[in-house]
């Protein structure tokens, strides 16, 4: 029997999850604005209909569907064509791609069946993204039964992301979720350039992470909220989280100061921006307090204003949220630094083991 009649071969989504590498390439034959959503991470978008295309075959198949089968096939193949001819065109003969639609059926199998008549040894996801999906959480929760936290706490500006980036220099397992969700966690934490990513995106890049580590050494983690921005962590995470040792940064707040100066200089090229953000504040904290702040901006007094924000608002929110939901820093190691530069941060690194 030729072995290539074996080919499109059936993968679960279990057998994906658990060895997504082991392709070269997975192939994602959905519309862009499916892709967009959510897809595995590191696949790419080579979609055997666009959505005009997809909407018009669905309308077709209302009135005719043997007109629609015979219009759909002829964008389908078209489509692939262009594929093949273009991003396609320089895949070697021992090339394995995963591909998948989906539910696993037309848009995908089509795609499939071609690769597979070319000779390509192509595997095609049963159920499709659908299928995907519905093993993400449950493997996420696997995942973090498996792993053993450490919780890096500290006020706003003690520079934990620059902590976990040593750490990480000096071989450390960390799961830096704001870099994730592409947002810092607090009012002024949202990448100006850069949207955050779906909650379902967010998921996969998650349990990618997660499948990552070993699970003989410990992941350190920062102590989150249950939302960052517009995300939020999946409840096994946050929980795990809560019930982890911690350590705690401290750093004087002129280097605070001096760190959110240096990590928030979008904000100050852009000062009626930032004033729109403080008027969130408003409920909070009152007009005279935020007209102060404001002023602060007007003036430019941008070191007047970070540390007005600093003891007026983030040290008392995050002193009445830290011990209630991270109890394990009242007997956890308390970590001084010296300073905000990188050095001040791979110094204290330095000492931890595991």
């Amino acid at each position: 029997m030729n072995v290539l009649s074996q080919y499109p071969r059936i993968v679960s989504a279990q057998e994906v999850l658990r060895s997504v590498s082991a392709f070269d390439t997975i192939v994602d034959t959905r519309t862009p604005p499916e892709f967009a959503e959510d897809h595995i991470p590191g696949a790419i978008c080579l979609p055997v209909l666009n959505t005009e295309e997809r909407a018009e075959i669905g309308t077709l198949y209302k009135e005719d569907a043997f007109r629609a089968k015979r219009r759909g096939a002829a964008l389908v193949a078209r489509n692939i064509a262009e594929h093949l001819v273009n991003t396609l065109a320089d895949k070697p003969r021992d090339w394995l791609p995963l591909v998948y639609c989906w539910r696993g059926g037309n848009r995908s199998g089509a795609m499939a069946t071609i690769f597979a008549k070319i000779g390509w040894r192509v595997a095609l996801l049963e159920g499709g993204y659908r299928a995907y999906r519905r093993e993400v959480i449950g493997a996420i929760r696997e995942c973090v039964a498996a792993v053993r936290f450490v919780v890096v706490c500290g006020v706003t500006g003690s520079g934990k992301t620059r902590f976990l980036s040593a750490l990480a220099r000096q071989g450390h397992q960390v799961l830096d979720l704001e870099a994730l969700a592409l947002h810092k966690g607090s009012l002024l934490g949202f990448h100006p350039d850069a949207p955050q990513p779906s909650q379902k995106y967010f998921e996969s890049l998650l349990l990618q992470a997660l499948q990552g580590y070993a699970t003989d050494r410990p992941v350190y983690v920062e102590s989150e909220s249950r939302k960052i921005g517009q995300v939020q962590l999946p409840e096994a995470l946050i929980l795990a989280m809560r019930a982890s040792p911690c350590i705690s940064l401290a750093l004087s707040l002129e280097d605070r100061v001096g760190l959110l100066c240096e990590e928030y200089q979008h904000f100050f090229e852009s000062p009626e921006a930032l004033k729109a953000q403080i008027q969130k504040l408003v409920p909070m904290h009152g007009h005279a307090v935020c007209d102060t702040w404001c002023a602060l901006i007007d003036q430019r007094q941008w070191q007047s204003f970070v540390e007005a924000l600093l003891v007026q608002h983030y040290d008392p929110s995050y002193q009445r949220s830290l011990l209630k939901n991270y109890p394990g820093v009242a007997q956890g190691r308390l970590v001084q630094l010296s300073g905000f530069q990188p050095e001040d941060y791979d110094s204290v690194a330095a000492s931890f083991s595991g």
